[in-house]
């Protein structure tokens, strides 16, 4: 709804966003406000403006940093107080007049968008204006748009409602001859604060018509009343003192320090406050920020470079207000506390009493929030952060923390360990988490030792299976252009025969080309187009092909190796036919390692052992078995190694 000077409508009791905007290069500054019944603020901290930008009631609050061209002033109607009758709205420029500005338009905007804009064309040249103001009829809130204004600028508007402020009062206008009519100029118009709730003079020069209310009276089919007719032309008294008494009338109220109380009022003096308000505009002197340290990513105790004799606490983006002394304990003096050490019966120092009793209780709950850390996201991220920066700011030392953490911390790599051979494919994320893990918790011994001899085998598997093969040298063999060999070993060719498996000593070499073994009295070579799989079967390499005796079995000394770099030549050969990055279906989703881990209580199921653990197949994949939970179970190396493919 586009409102017109002096018309009003009504507002939903909501949050609303009162945006003054203009098109020129000044600056307005918006204000607030709040007024009583009598018209009048209840105390100076009803005037929102540059220096006081939030009411205390959080009503009305004024954006500082508004788009360039606008003020803002957020009004939230339900939180305003019961005995505010009207929040005033006005604005202020500090260098020109609102004459000068163009498009000066006040738009009311609630959560779905704009409901009321006054444009105020040709407004006055005043330095100071009221825009409009909100105030309660029948229960509700309704906006009348005003648009007058003052010459005085801010302290005259504000002084016109009330404010006490800080500095020498305004000049007042001589009203000592009755017959002196001055010209009043077009800016003091605005009538006082007390003719705006009660009833209007006779003379009053405002523009917008008022009811016998005191409110004005909007153009047709706008006002506050269906019954309300038409304003009635109000006419100036033709005798001189009638207009100069009607005149003293109105502007009287506006000379605050002249004005003498009436003795007949019966109410009770508004209290002053005991400092005035300042109109000056307050700019802060900003003072230079403290430098960060050293690595400021990380929470620590850091030297106060405001004070070098205590040390500060850096959260990791700013400075805060904890502090302490720094201590210059001696060898008998405790690190953390200061407090002297007694010595023991049979020569050294004991511990600080008070500080052990403080650090194993800090202790105790950091390592189960710990633990939780390690099994939601691992030794990384906000929270793991988060968990050393407490015990840094308790003072503790982290090797204490790492040492209550190591139980835990095992039990997470070999579960690491054991997630990542669930599916016989360790990838170089995998790997590279276990390295990370082992290094942020500081672990070491010969079962770490032996677990990054499993993950690095196992990468080095995967990578050959991926076709990441080496290239061997081979003197004296004869090739196939552009043919490159990858294996090239001793073996043992094992055919299986009537009167039992005959065995031949030779080599096995595998080519980018083809499959060949070299024996004394036999040779044999397979295409790769002919080969179907490769796998290993009780200590021996097994080759199938696409023909019944097209087939090979070898023993080797490091079946998995030759296996996977079989494979691996494999799937070079046929990589036309094969997807890029599929996965077999022995990969294992995440949820159900992490399911059948807490079904199992992360032990093996036969023996119970908590180390060397893996993920194996109930029913195995060559016999149809599914990869579920429910045909999932956790075996240690040893028992998953004698269970074998039986069912």
């Amino acid at each position: 709804m586009k409102l017109s000077k002096g018309a009003n409508a009504a507002v939903p009791t909501s949050l609303l966003a009162v945006i003054i905007s203009w098109r020129s290069g000044h600056a307005v500054d918006a204000h607030a406000l709040l007024l009583a019944e009598a018209g009048t603020v209840r105390s100076d901290r009803d005037l929102v403006f540059f220096n006081a930008p939030r009411h205390m009631s959080q009503a009305v609050t004024l954006d500082q940093e508004p788009a360039p061209g606008t003020a803002r002033l957020s009004v939230s109607l339900p939180r305003t107080e019961s005995d505010v009758a009207r929040i005033v709205v006005a604005g202020s420029i500090d260098d020109g007049t609102f004459g000068d500005i163009a498009d000066l338009t006040l738009t009311i905007e609630a959560a779905h968008g704009p409901i009321a804009q006054f444009e105020i064309t040709d407004p006055d040249a005043v330095s100071a204006m009221m825009f409009g103001e909100f105030y309660r009829r029948d229960g509700q809130w309704r906006f009348r748009a005003i648009g007058q204004g003052w010459d005085s600028g801010l302290p005259g508007l504000v002084t016109e409602f009330g404010v006490t402020i800080d500095g020498p009062a305004e000049p007042t206008p001589d009203h000592s001859r009755a017959d002196r009519i001055p010209a009043y100029p077009v800016q003091q118009r605005v009538s006082t604060g007390t003719a705006l709730t009660g009833s209007p003079g006779p003379n009053q020069l405002d523009t917008a018509p008022w009811d016998q209310e005191g409110t004005h009276l909007a153009p047709t089919g706008q006002h506050d009343r269906p019954d309300e007719g038409p304003a009635r032309p109000r006419t100036l008294g033709a005798n001189r003192a009638d207009q100069a008494r009607r005149h003293s009338a109105a502007t009287g109220p506006r000379d605050r320090a002249a004005h003498r109380p009436d003795p007949t009022d019966e109410r009770p003096a508004r209290p002053r406050p005991s400092r005035p308000v300042d109109l000056q505009r307050q700019r802060h002197e900003v003072e230079p920020p403290i430098p960060a340290p050293p690595n400021p990513e990380r929470a620590d105790w850091h030297a106060d470079p405001e004070n070098p004799a205590r040390m500060r606490w850096w959260d990791g983006a700013e400075w805060t207000s904890a502090t302490f002394e720094q201590l210059r304990p001696g060898p008998r003096s405790c690190q953390r506390c200061g407090n002297p050490r007694r010595r023991k019966l049979f020569g050294g120092l004991a511990p600080c009493q008070s500080c052990d009793h403080e650090i194993e209780e800090f202790l105790t709950h950091w390592h189960t929030q710990a633990w939780r850390a390690l099994t939601a996201a691992g030794p990384r991220g906000a929270e793991w952060d988060a968990l050393w920066a407490s015990l840094r700011y308790q003072r503790i030392d982290e090797g204490l923390g790492r040492a209550a953490l190591r139980d835990v911390a095992l039990t997470y790599v070999e579960r690491l360990v054991a997630f990542a051979f669930a599916d016989g494919e360790i990838e170089q994320r995998e790997f590279e988490a276990f390295e990370y893990a082992i290094e942020e918790l500081a672990l070491s011994g010969p079962l770490v030792e032996d677990l990054r001899r499993r993950m690095y085998r196992g990468r080095t598997l995967s990578r050959l299976r991926g076709g990441d093969l080496p290239v061997v040298r081979t003197p004296g063999l004869h090739l196939d252009p552009e043919e490159k060999v990858h294996v090239d070993l001793p073996a043992v060719h094992v055919r299986q025969l009537a009167k039992g498996p005959k065995l031949t000593d030779g080599r096995l070499i595998a080519s980018n080309k083809k499959l060949r073994f070299v024996g004394t009295d036999t040779g044999t070579e397979l295409p790769w187009n002919r080969v179907v799989s490769v796998h290993v079967e009780q200590r021996w390499v097994v080759v199938a092909a696409t023909s019944s005796r097209g087939g090979a079995t070898f023993d080797v000394e490091d079946p998995d190796y030759v296996a996977a770099a079989l494979e691996g030549a494999l799937r070079v050969a046929k990589r036309l036919v094969l997807t890029p990055g599929q996965r077999d279906t022995r990969s294992i989703p995440q949820e159900v390692k992490a399911e059948v881990w807490q079904r199992d209580g992360g032990k093996c199921v036969e023996c119970g052992d908590g180390h060397y653990l893996e993920f194996d197949h109930i029913i195995p994949l060559s016999r149809g078995g599914a990869t579920s939970a429910t045909n999932l179970q956790i075996l240690c190396r040893a028992c998953n190694r004698a269970k074998g493919a039986r069912i």
